[in-house]
C-alpha cells in the first residue's frame, strides 16, 4: 500500500505565519489529506476575518458583446465577427439590465464581452460616461484582455487608456482572462490572448493609478499542479508589489460546449485548490467560492476551506451558462447556505465595505 506523504510539517510552518514556497504548494496541492488542509486554511481564514462573517455582493454580469477575435478553445460563449448570432448590446438593453439590477439592490456591474474588432476606445468612454450619468453604481469591468486589446486599437499606452477610462467612470478591474499564469497552457488554451506577463501589466497599471482590481484562476483542464501553484505566486508577487488585489477568484474550467473539452474538475479537487490558495496566497484577505461552477452545495462547504466570501448573486451569467452549467442561486439561498453554515451573511460593496448583516 502507497504510503501518503506526511503534510503535516508543512501546513505547521504557514500556520506559524511562514510563507510557502512552490514545491510546499504543490505537495499540499498533490496530497490526498483533504480534511487537514481545509482544517488548516480554515484557521488562517478564520485569522483573518474573526469576525464570522461571510460576504457577498449583489450585482449582474452584462456581457456587450460576444463576438470575439481571440477564439479561445475553453469558451463557449465567443461568436465570428460574421456570426449572425453576433451581437452588440444596444444603450436601451444595457440600461433596462442596470435599473433591473439596482431595483434587486445591487450595488456593482461586472461588464465584460469579446475583444470585437470595430470597438474602439471612443465606445467604451461613452459606454462608462452614459451609465454614470444616469445612474450611481459601481462600474467594476473590463477584463486585462480587454484593457489591453482596446489599447492596442487606439495606439495610446496602458496608463493613457485605463486613466481616460477611470475618467469616464471605471472604477475597478475584474481579474478574468488570467486562467493560468502560464504561457505554455495558454499558447495551448487561448494563443490568440495576452500572455501572463501582459497580463500582470495591465493589473499592475491600474493598481499603479489607484484602481483596485481582483485576481482569478481558471484550473482544471491541461495545466499541471505545479502551474497552478506557480500561478497562485505570481499574483503573491504583484501584490507584494502593489497591494492592488482585493480578492482571489479559483473556479473550475467548464468543458461543454467547447473545443477544449474535456472533465472538469470535480468537487474534491476544488475544495482542495481553494484550500490551498488561501495557504499560499498570506496577503490577499479576501478568498471567493464559486457557486457558479459548482454549485451552492459546495460553496457552502468551500466556507469552511479557505473561502469568506460567497461570491455574487449574479443576476445574469452567460458565459459559463454557455458551457452548459446553469447553477442558480436565488438571495434567499445564499443567505441561508451561509446562515446554516454558521456564518453571519452580510451584503458587501465591491470594496469589501459592508452595507448590511442579514
Amino acid at each position: 500500500m502507497k504510503k501518503v506523504p506526511d503534510i503535516s510539517p508543512i501546513l505547521k510552518r504557514v500556520l506559524e505565519g511562514h510563507r510557502l514556497s512552490l514545491e510546499e504548494g504543490v505537495a499540499l496541492l498533490n496530497s490526498s489529506d483533504l480534511l487537514a488542509l481545509g482544517a488548516a486554511a480554515n484557521i488562517v481564514c478564520q485569522r483573518l476575518h474573526p469576525e464570522n462573517r461571510v460576504t457577498f455582493i449583489i450585482d449582474r454580469n452584462i456581457n456587450y458583446t460576444n463576438i470575439c477575435t481571440c477564439r479561445c478553445k475553453f469558451c463557449a460563449f465567443w461568436k465570428d465577427p460574421d456570426s449572425p448570432e453576433g451581437y452588440i448590446i444596444s444603450k436601451e438593453e444595457l440600461f433596462n439590465k442596470i435599473d433591473a439590477t439596482l431595483h434587486a439592490g445591487g450595488t456593482e456591474l461586472l461588464i465584460q464581452g469579446g475583444l470585437h474588432p470595430e470597438l474602439g476606445l471612443d465606445y467604451y468612454l461613452d459606454l462608462l460616461k452614459s451609465i454614470k450619468e444616469s445612474y450611481s453604481i459601481h462600474i467594476h469591468s473590463f477584463s486585462p484582455p480587454e484593457i489591453w486589446h482596446i489599447a492596442k486599437k487606439s495606439g495610446l499606452s496602458l496608463q493613457e487608456v485605463l486613466v481616460k477610462l477611470q475618467a469616464a467612470g471605471l472604477d475597478s478591474l475584474p481579474g478574468g482572462g488570467a486562467e493560468i499564469l502560464d504561457n505554455r497552457v495558454r499558447k495551448a488554451i487561448s494563443p490568440e490572448k495576452i500572455t501572463w506577463e501582459e497580463w500582470m501589466e495591465v493589473m499592475g497599471t491600474a493598481h499603479k493609478i489607484g484602481m483596485k482590481t481582483t485576481a482569478t484562476m481558471m484550473f482544471g483542464h491541461i495545466e499541471t499542479t505545479e502551474e497552478r501553484i506557480l500561478h497562485m505566486i505570481r499574483v503573491r508577487e504583484a501584490q507584494d508589489r502593489s497591494s492592488g488585489f482585493t480578492a482571489f477568484i479559483p473556479w473550475s474550467f467548464q468543458p461543454k460546449n467547447t473545443e477544449l473539452g474535456g472533465e472538469t474538475a470535480h468537487g474534491v479537487e476544488y475544495l482542495k485548490t481553494l484550500a490551498v490558495a488561501r495557504l499560499m496566497l498570506d496577503n490577499i484577505k479576501n478568498i471567493q467560492a464559486s457557486w457558479v461552477t459548482q454549485g451552492a452545495k459546495i460553496a457552502q462547504i468551500a466556507l469552511s476551506f479557505g473561502a469568506n466570501d460567497f461570491g455574487s448573486t449574479m443576476l445574469e451569467e452567460n458565459v459559463v451558462r454557455a458551457a452548459g452549467v446553469n447553477y442558480r442561486v436565488a438571495l434567499k439561498e445564499i443567505l441561508h447556505c451561509i446562515s446554516s453554515a454558521g456564518f453571519t451573511p452580510a451584503q458587501r460593496t465591491t470594496d469589501y465595505r459592508i452595507i448590511k448583516e442579514f
